[in-house]
Protein backbone atom coordinates (compact mmCIF):
# COMPACT_ATOMS: atom_id res chain seq x y z
CA UNK A 1 0.00 0.00 0.00
CA UNK A 2 1.82 3.08 -1.43
CA UNK A 3 -0.04 5.82 0.59
CA UNK A 4 0.25 3.93 3.79
CA UNK A 5 0.81 6.79 6.63
CA UNK A 6 1.61 6.36 10.03
CA UNK A 7 1.56 9.24 12.52
CA UNK A 8 3.95 8.86 15.19
CA UNK A 9 4.41 10.53 18.51
CA UNK A 10 7.44 11.25 19.75
CA UNK A 11 8.49 13.02 23.10
CA UNK A 12 12.54 12.03 23.87
CA UNK A 13 11.03 9.16 26.08
CA UNK A 14 12.37 5.79 25.95
CA UNK A 15 8.99 5.00 24.97
CA UNK A 16 8.84 7.42 22.17
CA UNK A 17 11.91 6.07 20.86
CA UNK A 18 10.47 2.51 20.40
CA UNK A 19 6.95 3.79 19.37
CA UNK A 20 9.48 5.49 16.40
CA UNK A 21 10.94 2.35 15.70
CA UNK A 22 8.42 0.23 15.52
CA UNK A 23 5.93 2.98 13.59
CA UNK A 24 9.17 2.87 10.94
CA UNK A 25 9.50 -0.57 10.64
CA UNK A 26 6.20 -0.52 10.14
CA UNK A 27 6.71 1.39 7.21
CA UNK A 28 9.35 -0.15 5.87
CA UNK A 29 6.60 -3.46 5.64
CA UNK A 30 4.21 -1.53 3.73
CA UNK A 31 5.72 0.62 2.09
CA UNK A 32 3.94 3.19 3.45
CA UNK A 33 5.72 6.79 5.06
CA UNK A 34 5.88 8.17 8.93
CA UNK A 35 4.85 11.39 10.34
CA UNK A 36 6.67 12.17 13.51
CA UNK A 37 5.14 14.50 15.82
CA UNK A 38 6.28 16.30 18.74
CA UNK A 39 3.80 18.50 20.46
CA UNK A 40 4.72 21.23 22.98
CA UNK A 41 3.27 23.40 25.19
CA UNK A 42 3.81 26.92 27.17
CA UNK A 43 1.12 27.28 29.65
CA UNK A 44 2.40 30.29 31.65
CA UNK A 45 2.36 33.88 31.35
CA UNK A 46 2.58 35.36 27.83
CA UNK A 47 6.16 35.52 27.34
CA UNK A 48 7.22 34.67 23.67
CA UNK A 49 10.79 34.55 24.36
CA UNK A 50 10.18 31.42 26.37
CA UNK A 51 7.42 30.08 24.46
CA UNK A 52 10.03 30.23 21.73
CA UNK A 53 12.46 28.37 23.90
CA UNK A 54 10.36 25.37 24.74
CA UNK A 55 9.50 25.37 20.71
CA UNK A 56 12.98 24.88 19.90
CA UNK A 57 13.58 22.58 22.61
CA UNK A 58 10.65 20.62 21.10
CA UNK A 59 12.60 20.38 17.30
CA UNK A 60 15.96 19.94 18.69
CA UNK A 61 14.34 16.91 20.59
CA UNK A 62 12.82 15.60 17.50
CA UNK A 63 15.60 15.87 15.59
CA UNK A 64 17.67 14.06 17.81
CA UNK A 65 15.29 11.46 17.78
CA UNK A 66 15.48 11.16 14.07
CA UNK A 67 18.54 11.51 13.95
CA UNK A 68 19.50 8.33 16.17
CA UNK A 69 17.44 5.99 13.48
CA UNK A 70 19.63 3.34 12.38
CA UNK A 71 20.73 3.48 8.71
CA UNK A 72 19.53 0.31 7.62
CA UNK A 73 15.62 0.96 9.62
CA UNK A 74 15.56 4.17 7.77
CA UNK A 75 15.81 2.92 4.25
CA UNK A 76 13.57 3.42 1.87
CA UNK A 77 10.79 5.27 4.45
CA UNK A 78 9.81 8.65 3.49
CA UNK A 79 10.35 10.11 7.51
CA UNK A 80 8.79 13.66 7.65
CA UNK A 81 9.30 15.67 11.94
CA UNK A 82 6.81 17.79 12.74
CA UNK A 83 6.44 20.15 16.11
CA UNK A 84 3.17 21.12 16.77
CA UNK A 85 2.31 23.51 19.66
CA UNK A 86 -1.01 22.27 21.60
CA UNK A 87 -1.85 19.46 24.26
CA UNK A 88 -0.40 16.49 23.12
CA UNK A 89 -3.47 13.81 22.63
CA UNK A 90 -4.82 16.76 20.75
CA UNK A 91 -2.07 17.47 18.42
CA UNK A 92 -1.77 13.70 17.45
CA UNK A 93 -5.43 13.33 16.93
CA UNK A 94 -5.70 15.96 14.69
CA UNK A 95 -1.94 15.04 13.00
CA UNK A 96 -3.92 11.44 12.53
CA UNK A 97 -6.84 12.42 11.59
CA UNK A 98 -6.53 11.35 8.02
CA UNK A 99 -3.49 8.79 8.65
CA UNK A 100 -3.73 5.34 8.71
CA UNK A 101 -2.15 4.33 11.93
CA UNK A 102 -1.28 6.57 15.17
CA UNK A 103 1.31 5.08 16.88
CA UNK A 104 2.40 5.71 20.64
CA UNK A 105 4.63 4.57 23.01
CA UNK A 106 3.56 3.26 26.48
CA UNK A 107 5.53 4.42 29.26
CA UNK A 108 4.17 2.30 31.88
CA UNK A 109 3.70 4.23 34.57
CA UNK A 110 1.87 2.80 37.93
CA UNK A 111 -2.26 2.29 38.09
CA UNK A 112 -1.76 5.07 40.97
CA UNK A 113 0.19 7.26 38.22
CA UNK A 114 -2.33 7.09 35.30
CA UNK A 115 -4.97 7.76 37.82
CA UNK A 116 -3.19 10.78 38.94
CA UNK A 117 -1.77 12.07 35.69
CA UNK A 118 -4.02 10.92 32.89
CA UNK A 119 -2.85 9.23 29.74
CA UNK A 120 -2.25 10.57 26.43
CA UNK A 121 -2.54 7.30 24.71
CA UNK A 122 -5.65 6.61 26.58
CA UNK A 123 -7.22 9.85 25.48
CA UNK A 124 -5.64 9.63 21.61
CA UNK A 125 -7.61 6.09 21.58
CA UNK A 126 -10.60 8.13 21.99
CA UNK A 127 -10.09 10.87 20.11
CA UNK A 128 -8.19 9.38 17.35
CA UNK A 129 -10.10 8.48 13.76
CA UNK A 130 -7.70 5.91 12.71
CA UNK A 131 -6.62 2.90 14.45
CA UNK A 132 -4.22 3.36 17.38
CA UNK A 133 -1.19 1.05 18.50
CA UNK A 134 0.69 1.39 21.95
CA UNK A 135 3.89 -0.17 21.84
CA UNK A 136 4.25 -1.27 25.12
CA UNK A 137 7.35 -1.27 27.11
CA UNK A 138 10.16 -3.55 26.82
CA UNK A 139 8.86 -4.38 23.20
CA UNK A 140 12.25 -4.29 20.69
CA UNK A 141 12.11 -4.99 17.08
CA UNK A 142 14.00 -7.84 16.05
CA UNK A 143 17.72 -8.32 15.39
CA UNK A 144 18.12 -6.94 11.71
CA UNK A 145 18.93 -9.95 10.60
CA UNK A 146 15.98 -11.08 11.34
CA UNK A 147 14.08 -8.45 9.23
CA UNK A 148 15.98 -9.66 5.91
CA UNK A 149 13.53 -11.26 3.41
CA UNK A 150 13.97 -14.84 2.90
CA UNK A 151 15.06 -15.79 -1.05
CA UNK A 152 12.19 -17.90 -2.32
CA UNK A 153 14.44 -19.76 -4.58
CA UNK A 154 16.36 -21.15 -1.76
Amino acid sequence: MANFRIVVGVDGSEGGRRALRWAVHEAAGRGGTVQAVAAWRWDEVDDDVIGSAAREDATAMLDRELGALPPFQREGVSIAGEVVEGRAADVLAAAAADADLLVLGSHGTSRLMHTVLGSVSEECIGKASCPVVVVPVGHELPHPAELAIPDPAN
